[in-house]
């Protein structure tokens, strides 16, 4: 047993042993990782005909939020100059109607000492003999 060409031999038998049932332990598992990287593949070539009309949509979506969010913005400040526009009428309406109920009783006023003058008998002149 001290022949080192017996033990290079059995070591070399040993060594490709171990790496065919290395081999043979490690082929599913390369297969499998093969089946991976063409899924893989499937999918980034799905993704790469996918991706960019979504993105162009998303940014078409973004640039019609923006337009509605600015017919929104003048909707709003035109409803605001409308409101404003109601409020100085009223205001104005309320003025009138002041100004008016003032001239209305200053008409009754005028029609009742007007009333009470034509009713008051009228005082003859005294004529001095």
């Amino acid at each position: 047993m001290t022949e080192p060409l017996f033990w290079l031999g059995l070591s070399t038998t040993l060594v490709a042993l171990s790496l065919t049932a290395v081999l043979v332990a490690a082929l599913p598992a390369l297969q499998e990782l093969s089946r991976a990287a063409r899924s893989a593949e499937k999918l980034f070539d799905t993704l790469g005909r996918e991706f960019p009309p979504t993105l162009e949509a998303i940014r078409l979506t973004g640039l019609e939020i923006s337009e509605l969010t600015d017919e929104i913005n003048e909707g709003v400040k035109s409803a605001s100059e409308v409101v404003k526009q109601v409020d100085q009428t009223i205001t104005e309406a309320k003025k009138q109607a002041e100004n008016l109920e003032v001239a209305t009783k200053s008409l009754l006023t005028g029609v009742r000492v007007a009333w009470q003058t034509f009713k008051r008998p009228v005082k003859q002149p005294r004529i001095k003999n």
